[in-house]
């Protein structure tokens, strides 16, 4: 049995040392580590690299549920593929082992709340953009493309691809340019 380590935080400036740390007091005999956003399991590799890991009776360490996954249908893709390599989760943490009922009870029941909480978070993100524009304050991301040089390297008979390279941006980009 080998008990695998997996710390998570979703921004580059946040650290990892508190979550290793404790993976390595809960006596994980290998811990992975990444920076990526946890609202998805897209592009998390080193989750990857610790699910293909797994065989039977391996445990899968986390220090909370909330590191592992914030949706509760990505937290349950998770722990069906750990149960299909006969490998259980765990949490430092919180009292979860999916080797017994009760465990995975409060598991389903953390998920609900992470996600939940993501949510909310985007709630109030949506909340506060929306005021900024009512007050005048939020305008959005600046223009990247100059929309009059565009129309003007299309008046000297370039065409989207030729104009796309010249100002190194997607040809979809001159497209919609051209057409306000």
């Amino acid at each position: 049995m080998t008990v695998i380590g997996y710390a998570h935080v979703s921004k580059t400036d946040q650290r990892l040392e508190v979550q290793e740390t404790a993976l390595c007091s809960a006596g994980c005999d290998l811990i992975r580590s990444e920076k990526r956003t946890g609202t998805t399991t897209t592009a998390r590799d080193e989750l990857r690299v610790v699910l293909d890991f797994l065989r039977a009776g391996d445990v899968l360490m986390v220090t909370r549920i909330d590191r592992l996954a914030r949706s509760i249908g990505d937290l349950q893709d998770i722990v069906l593929t750990v149960k299909a390599c006969g490998a259980s989760l765990r949490a430092t943490e919180q009292p979860i082992d999916t080797s017994t009922a009760a465990g995975k009870c409060f598991l389903d029941m953390l998920g609900v709340f992470a996600e939940f909480e993501t949510n909310l978070r985007r709630e109030r993100q949506l909340e506060g953009i929306a005021e900024a524009k009512a007050r005048g304050v939020y305008r959005g991301r600046k223009p990247s493309i100059d929309v009059a040089r565009i129309r003007a390297l299309k008046a000297e008979g370039l065409g989207a691809s030729a104009i796309a390279k010249a100002l190194k941006v997607g040809r979809a980009s001159v497209y919609r340019a051209l057409q306000q």
